[in-house]
């Protein structure tokens, strides 16, 4: 399949600029496969997901938590620049994106929010490494004066609020520079009533890289180069998904994130403990090894999560639920509202 095959047109007042004051209030597509490749949805709110969960099912979240990962400063030229964190490298070292007229030398000296000083040590790529010399430690120093990164399409600068919105609840750790978004609908009060129901939970962890809004610049996916990011699935993880299988559950993954860290971590066709960074490229085609169904937001035109999800339950299944959700008028992107999916095939093909 080519680039043009994941094109599609999206009204501009359907991309949420706004959270929902209630994270629950968000819509939900129930989106399920039919034998003729067309999708049969149905409109829903988030909150009826509780029903759409069984008692041997497995979910499993991504833990990552968002940074301040935006800073905007000067180069001592007087220059402007804007920096954007890509990873934490150390307690004292950034790997980020810079915008500026003219991109800073090796050895350049940069303020940003007229309180951190740092130096240019290098380059990786189109990316530029930095050594904070403040005696702080970077990630404290981005809690403090940095912003909240929103994604490009959102046309407002970050405030207090995203702060809170723009991170799940059970983000507790530090590394993304983008939300898991799918897990932004999840509240304390769904989680027990989902636990109560006996509905299992597990979390990985997977830092989502500034490159999950990189346009994809080739019409051929097989010369596309995917973006790296950081995952751990631990053991628990995987005597979770175990069990799940041997009970006849289902492995529910909230947000695409989170299948790919499932799916990166039994890549060799058994889920093991794995630790490091992926460049796992999901495209129709792929044989799912651990997911069953997912939980996801709406994806932008020709990226790689919409291949991923279409990959999942299947291209034209895909494509028909997200020409439903215009014609609905749902809301989409970060903020926007959740989709419930199922894996086309029906068939798990880890062993347990």
């Amino acid at each position: 399949m080519k680039l043009s095959d994941f094109s599609y047109h999206l009204p501009p007042h359907l991309i949420a600029q706004e959270a929902l004051q209630e994270r629950t209030a968000s819509r939900l597509l129930l989106v399920k496969n039919q034998e003729n490749d067309t999708a049969l949805c149905s409109d829903k709110v988030f909150n009826e997901l509780l029903g759409l969960i069984q008692a041997n099912d497995l979910l499993v979240f991504n833990n990552t938590r968002v940074i301040p990962a935006r800073l905007y400063g000067q180069k001592s030229t007087g220059g402007k620049v804007e920096v954007l964190v890509e990873r934490l490298l150390s307690e004292k070292e950034l790997l980020v994106h810079i915008k500026a007229s003219k991109s800073p030398k090796k050895g350049s000296l940069l303020n940003l929010e007229g309180r951190i000083k740092v130096e240019v040590t290098g380059r990786q790529g189109a990316l530029f490494k930095l050594k904070i010399l403040n005696e702080t430690a970077a990630l404290e120093l981005l809690e403090k004066y940095g912003h909240i990164p929103l994604p490009p399409y959102i046309e407002r600068a970050d405030t207090e609020d995203d702060r809170e919105r723009y991170q799940t609840i059970f983000a507790k750790k530090p590394g993304a520079v983008a939300a898991p978004t799918a897990g932004l609908h999840f509240t304390n009060d769904l989680l027990e009533k989902l636990q109560k129901k006996g509905v299992e939970t597990a979390q990985v962890t997977l830092h989502v890289g500034a490159g999950t809004f990189q346009p994809v610049r080739v019409d051929d996916l097989s010369k596309h180069i995917m973006h790296s990011e950081w995952v751990e699935v631990d053991e628990d993880v995987c005597n979770a998904v175990a069990a799940c299988k041997q009970r006849g559950g289902r492995v529910i993954a909230v947000g695409t994130t989170s299948v790919r860290s499932l799916e990166s971590a039994a890549q060799a066709g058994e889920l093991k403990p794995f630790s490091g960074d992926t460049r796992l490229f999901i495209t129709p085609g792929y044989q799912f090894n651990v997911v069953d169904c997912m939980v996801t937001n709406f994806h932008l035109s020709e990226s790689t999560l919409l291949m991923l999800v279409s990959a999942f339950s299947g291209y034209e299944t895909i494509k028909q639920a997200y020409q439903h959700a215009i014609a609905k008028e749902y809301r989409f992107f970060s903020y926007g509202d959740a989709m419930f999916l199922s894996r086309r095939d029906g068939v798990t093909t880890l062993s347990t």
